[in-house]
């Protein structure tokens, strides 16, 4: 009884909002296969490129808090699925703009439809399954929602030979109206959490907690989402030199690689929590290992390039990881707007990141369209040096913990040495916890 309600759970909530995700990661990245077309159809430069494919960023950025109040206050069901239709609206517009205006309106409907799917899934799996299950099967979410990243590849190249751009975001239009169907009709209701008194948004911001670990995450998962969403193909074709069929192979094999970094980060996550180890060890492990790629794309060190790229596509699917931290920070009824604060900060930064590239691109002029090594060396480089500094707020306070610990401990000891490092006991009393309710009405 146990594993059929176990599985009907998977059935009736689990995947439905996989497959808004899944949708929500192919209208991400779809813009770095089709971008040649959309320049070529429309005249756009990489300004106007970089703009239109990050106003989808920027307007997801800034649902994100409206968002989790709503995920918090109505649940997933509702919210996910009045916001799908909207998106469904926004790719029929892409599908018959044919000016850059239009076409901006279009992008961003699609962002604000799309904003609630990665934040929904994971307020339904907090509702829905064990606690002890939450990050592994956020990883599972976010490894078949990336599969999305896979689609906007080899198979939209095949589909892109015997049918236009247009026609093809008509086919998206109908399936995420049908997606946003499905998940009303099939997915359940589920009671609201009792709130507590700190179950509010300035409980979020005034943690000092999410502001250690936010700068380093933001800047490193939205950096990824901007070089894999649409400067990568640029990248490989102007500084690599790879023709269309090399290019398309290489975008092919990092979102292979993406979709198996979520799982591989579930796991991680998983597995160290039950030693109880936290996972901002995993979280500044694939930040320094993200910095090193991008740095040997920067200095074009000897390697094979799918193997930096391969560490640029894993990190963005590092959001399992800063979820995970999150989810040990706040309690249940505060996951929504927490989820919904850093990821502002994820896809906020993601526009930043890729609409500055392209500015930064401009500054050098196109030779028979393609951009010099400096330039995108540059544009990398400034974000690589973000980065960098976030690493070191990240660090910052261990570093002091630990000259705390190497200095003479005086006999009086202040009472707030041992702030630096906060402990997180203050939230985990106030956890809510929901076990899985045997008797859930499905």
């Amino acid at each position: 009884m146990q594993i059929s309600k176990g599985w009907r759970g998977i059935a009736r909530v689990f995947l439905p909002f996989a497959a808004g995700y899944y949708l929500s990661y192919l209208f991400r990245t779809i813009n770095a296969l089709i971008a040649s077309h959309l320049s070529s159809d429309t005249r756009l430069g990489s300004a106007d490129l970089g703009l239109l494919t990050s106003v989808y960023f920027l307007v997801f950025a800034a649902a994100q808090i409206p968002v989790g109040i709503l995920l918090d206050r109505f649940g997933p069901r509702r919210v996910q699925s009045v916001l799908l239709l909207l998106a469904a609206a926004g790719a029929g517009l892409f599908a018959v703009s044919t000016g850059f205006l239009s076409l901006l309106l279009a992008r961003a409907m699609i962002g604000l439809g799309v904003a609630a799917a990665l934040t929904a899934g994971l307020k339904s799996i907090i509702l829905w399954f064990p606690r002890e299950r939450v990050a592994l099967l956020n990883g599972y979410m976010i490894m078949l929602g990336s599969l999305g990243a896979v689609t906007a590849t080899a198979p939209v190249e095949y589909l892109l030979a015997w049918m236009g751009w247009r026609q093809l975001f008509e086919i998206l239009a109908v399936a995420t109206g049908a997606t946003a169907i499905l998940i009303y009709v099939v997915v359940p209701e589920r009671g609201a959490v009792p709130s507590t008194a700190r179950a509010t948004l300035g409980s979020v911001f005034g943690d000092r907690r999410f502001w250690r670990i936010a700068p380093l995450s933001a800047t490193c998962v939205g950096s990824a989402w901007s070089l894999q969403g649409l400067w990568a193909s640029p990248w490989l074709t102007d500084v690599e030199g790879l023709d269309r069929a090399s290019l398309v192979r290489q975008l092919f094999i990092m979102s292979i690689v993406l979709s198996g970094g979520a799982w591989l980060f579930g796991m991680a996550v998983h597995c160290i929590k039950r030693r109880g180890i936290g996972a901002e060890t995993i979280l500044a492990t694939s930040a320094v290992l993200f910095m090193g790629a991008e740095l040997a794309l920067i200095l074009r060190a000897s390697l094979p390039s799918i193997l930096p790229w391969s560490v640029v596509a894993i990190v963005g699917t590092a959001t399992v990881v800063s979820f995970a931290v999150i989810a040990d920070y706040f309690p249940p009824e505060l996951a929504g707007r927490a989820n919904g604060a850093l990821n502002v900060l994820h896809f906020g930064w993601a526009f930043l990141a890729q609409y500055a590239t392209g500015l930064i691109l401009e500054q050098w002029s196109a030779n028979d369209g393609h951009r010099s090594v400096q330039a995108y060396q540059v544009a990398f480089g400034v974000n690589l040096a973000l980065q960098i500094a976030a690493l070191v707020w990240f660090s910052l306070p261990w570093g002091q913990y630990l000259a705390s610990r190497i200095r003479p401990t005086p006999f009086f000891v202040p009472a707030n040495v041992f702030d630096v490092v906060e402990s997180v006991s203050s939230y985990e009393n106030s956890v809510v916890l929901i076990p899985a309710d045997d008797d859930a009405e499905w």
